[in-house]
């Protein structure tokens, strides 16, 4: 079954009260870890368990674990359990859009880099 998200309406941040700042702050720490962005990797693809995303992030299924929380209590991520098992998937795709523009950001950031000490050296 393909899951629909409703268009999410942007406001814009000098339209935010204090108290909503913090909460937008808390969001962004959430996302302020690089395990907890390569869980959201691995979710991308498709749901995974404690044990599957401990292997695919190479770390300890009790830090896995702790990360996972992060994320849910963010509403980043869903768990759905099925018998004896516990799967993780992503409760809100817009975070690949803020991903994706932040990374696409990183990598002009890191092109421009290079670009100058490109110049540097061959001068």
């Amino acid at each position: 079954m393909i899951e629909t998200f409703p268009i999410l309406t942007c406001i814009p941040m000098d339209g935010l009260s204090d108290q909503a700042l913090i909460q937008v702050a808390h969001y962004f720490s959430a996302l302020a870890e690089p395990t907890r962005l390569r869980i959201l990797n691995c979710l991308r693809e498709k749901e995974h368990n404690v044990g599957e995303l401990a292997e695919r992030c190479a770390c300890s299924q009790a830090n896995v674990s702790r990360h996972l929380s992060t994320l849910a209590k963010h509403g980043l991520v869903a768990r759905e359990g099925r018998g004896t098992s516990v799967y993780y998937h992503i409760a809100d795709e817009s975070i690949y859009a803020l991903c994706d523009l932040v990374c696409g950001n990183v990598a002009r950031q890191f092109e421009s880099q290079a670009a100058l000490l490109n110049g540097k050296h061959s001068a």
